[in-house]
């Protein structure tokens, strides 16, 4: 009974409705509008009634994965040959940004899916490896992880440990990855190692495969109904078939990570938009001084505040798609997004905390759980300073994380 009326009230205070001042939807093609709509709805009867509990419990509900490959969460941008939505970079992050206005935790599984694992196996690899695992990747069938984080190596990537060698009829691969979404329930990993040359690959390592596994990160205060952990590779022998071909070198991993940023600039939105949402509704409910604490000028100035922080994010995050889509979009510009939707969602959700008071640390409201898991987020992918130094690096020439 406790159970069904945590789940009863959780539903009912999702009245969430999106926010648009500038009337963005303009800009948005119906097809646009009718797949947010379908997933905003996914994400009221799926994740909102139950998202606090998992959270308080640091439960990732495995059963999510098959629904998110039912609505289409999974590779959007993937052509439907391979079993993927076949839609435009704007579709995709309409979809992130609702998904994380469920819960970044829960974005995450679907942008590691999509676009760190799906993505690189249809950008390098070869036809019998997209035959082989895109349409259950897609379906939900398997679920996947990315590993290119070490334990000593997080920023510089190019100093990675992990490594194979070529022992005549397959690989011998041996290393380990650290702070790995999806991995304790992933059926296969995209795996980035150096071999014997020093030369970076990418490779698909199975569940099941001798001296794989992959140890649970446990007591995180963020992303807490998302699986974090390692990957341990103890000589593990990866079938020669299982090698990306199509690309090699850091510049491969690279690129996935540039769509998973751009998924999570829009994502971040979402997050900023349930705070933002919340304490407006908070603010014109919470009686003080024998009136809403919405009249008082202070709280006007922070709910102001926020959406116009908001409103300029969606309108650069719709510009970048469009760039995306135009073939147009370089890694800095991802960088500028991804670093200001998320700094900016973070700022929101801090504000929010103060609106509501008290209450706002607690989970009758999603706050504090955005805002933890905002701290993840302005760190995974490139953490705000790297993506700094990237644009610093554009402006003047001069690389200066070197």
């Amino acid at each position: 009974m406790e159970q069904a009326a945590t789940v009863h009230k959780s539903a009912k205070q999702d009245q969430f409705e999106g926010v648009d001042f500038y009337q963005i939807d303009d800009l948005l093609t119906e097809e646009h509008k009718l797949i947010r709509s379908s997933i905003r709805d996914f994400v009221k009867r799926e994740i909102s009634p139950y998202i606090e509990d998992w959270a308080q419990r640091a439960h990732f509900p495995y059963e999510i994965v098959k629904k998110f490959g039912d609505v289409g969460a999974f590779g959007p941008q993937i052509p439907e040959t391979y079993g993927g939505g076949g839609l435009d970079y704007i579709a995709y992050g309409l979809i992130m940004q609702e998904i994380e206005r469920g819960d970044s935790g829960m974005r995450s599984t679907a942008s590691v899916q999509g676009s760190l694992v799906m993505y690189p196996i249809y950008k390098f690899g070869s036809e019998a490896q997209k035959k082989k695992y895109l349409p259950k990747l897609a379906s939900g069938e398997m679920l996947g992880c990315f590993g290119l984080t070490e334990p000593d190596h997080g920023s510089n990537p190019s100093g990675m440990k992990t490594n194979f060698r070529d022992m005549g009829d397959h690989y011998l691969l041996n290393g380990a990855k650290m702070w790995i979404s999806n991995s304790p329930k992933a059926d296969i990993a995209v795996v980035w190692a150096k071999n014997e040359d020093g030369r970076i690959h990418g490779l698909i390592v199975e569940r099941g495969m001798e001296g794989f596994s992959t140890p649970e990160t446990h007591n995180k205060w963020s992303l807490r109904a998302s699986a974090t952990g390692e990957l341990v590779f103890d000589n593990v022998k990866v079938p020669k078939e299982n090698l990306l071909p199509g690309k090699s070198g850091l510049g491969a991993p690279l690129m996935c990570l540039d769509s998973a940023r751009y998924g999570i600039a829009w994502g971040a939105i979402g997050a900023a938009m349930d705070c933002f949402d919340s304490a407006r509704r908070y603010a014109l409910e919470r009686i003080q001084f024998d009136k809403p604490i919405a009249s008082f000028q202070l709280v006007q100035k922070k709910l102001s505040e926020m959406l116009t922080e908001i409103t300029k994010a969606q309108l650069l995050a719709w510009k970048l798609g469009k760039m995306m889509d135009e073939g147009k979009a370089t890694t800095s510009h991802i960088s500028l997004a991804k670093r200001n939707n998320v700094a900016m969602a973070l700022e929101i959700a801090r504000e929010a905390r103060q609106i509501h008071g008290g209450m706002g640390i607690t989970g009758e409201y999603p706050i504090m759980r955005h805002m933890m898991n905002l701290e993840s987020v302005i760190t995974y992918e490139g953490t705000h300073d790297i993506h700094l130094l990237i644009l610093g690096h554009e402006i003047t020439g001069i690389p200066a994380f070197k």
